[in-house]
């Protein structure tokens, strides 16, 4: 069993910059893959990254060149971070583990958090 909480959300400013924490518990944190993904009012959950257990990296490709994500496993924490804010980043983020990574779809993902919202205003 796996509990993930996020943090570091907020109200920023379009161009601003934000960077999200997700505090893992649970044995094996560095086997698994870490992903993070939003959903805005009215839209689906969409990916937005993940890392897999050797630091490999994927990006959707609206966070490409403006997110990166990362991973501290003696911490068991995994990060975003959010550089050059767009209105249109914003969504509650959540983050979610799994056991491998097979993909981008959110069905890969066996564990999830209570999101953190991150809001961009004009």
């Amino acid at each position: 069993q796996v509990q993930l909480v996020e943090s570091g959300g907020g109200l920023v400013q379009a161009g601003a910059s934000l960077r999200l924490s997700c505090a893992a518990s649970g044995r094996s944190f560095s086997n698994y893959a870490m992903g993070w993904f939003r959903q805005a009012p009215g839209k689906e959950r969409e990916f937005v990254a993940a890392i897999r257990w050797n630091g490999s990296t994927y990006y959707a490709d609206s966070a490409k060149g403006r997110f990166t994500i990362s991973r501290d496993n003696a911490k068991n924490t995994v990060y975003l971070q959010m550089n050059s804010l767009k209105l249109e980043d914003t969504a509650v983020y959540y983050c979610a583990a799994a056991r491998a990574y097979y993909g981008t779809g959110a069905y890969n993902y066996d564990y999830w958090g209570q999101g953190t919202q991150v809001t961009v205003s004009s």
